[in-house]
């Protein structure tokens, strides 16, 4: 909303959650923990931990 470009975490509409970060799938792809995937849609994106932190107290429990 003030026009500034940062990482953010916010809900949709629908109930799903849409994350602005910095896009490092190319570097991080390869070093996905054995249990986690990737589909060609997806993109591994990387906000900070205190935009996380941050944004926890806005995530419902339920």
């Amino acid at each position: 909303m003030s026009g500034e470009t940062c990482p953010d975490l916010f809900e949709l509409s629908d109930g799903n959650f849409a994350v602005i970060g910095t896009d490092r799938t190319e570097e991080l792809d390869a070093q996905l923990p054995a249990d986690a995937a990737r589909a060609d849609y997806e993109r591994i994106v990387v906000i900070t931990r205190d935009t996380l932190l941050r944004a926890k107290r806005d995530i419902p429990d339920a």
